[in-house]
């Protein structure tokens, strides 16, 4: 039982930053917009580097393949994502924004330290 609410909980870690990175992707001008807003360089580069880091750790965690790896990755990401976009403490959805990240550095630290799991790539390799 424990092995399949670990991939269940890898397949709900891994939704938010998957569909995030595809609507960045879907509405890259208005994400730019938004993140030159917050006085962000460099906004199609960065963009790109998030898209790329949302789907690709996500997909690593999904999969159980390397996935410590793409936690890493995402928490590296959610860091200054975290600071940068949520800290208007005085907004209420910018609070809890901050505390989703947190919740979701929380999830991903334990994937870091404990890795995906028995139902993932990195286990059916360890089988072979």
């Amino acid at each position: 039982m424990q092995k399949y609410l670990l991939l269940i909980g890898r397949i709900f870690l891994t939704l938010i930053f998957i569909m995030a990175g595809l609507g960045k992707v879907m509405d890259f001008a208005g994400t730019q917009q938004y993140m030159s807003a917050y006085g962000m360089p460099l906004t199609s580069f960065f963009l790109i580097v998030a898209f790329l880091i949302e789907i690709l750790g996500s997909l690593s965690i999904l999969l159980g393949w390397k996935a410590k790896w793409g936690a890493l990755a995402l928490i590296i990401f959610l860091i200054p994502t975290s600071l940068i976009f949520h800290t208007h403490f005085s907004d209420q959805v910018q609070m809890i924004m901050f505390l989703k990240n947190l919740g979701l550095l929380g999830g991903l630290l334990y994937i870091y330290v404990f890795g995906p799991g028995e139902i993932s790539f990195a286990a059916k390799k360890k089988e072979s």
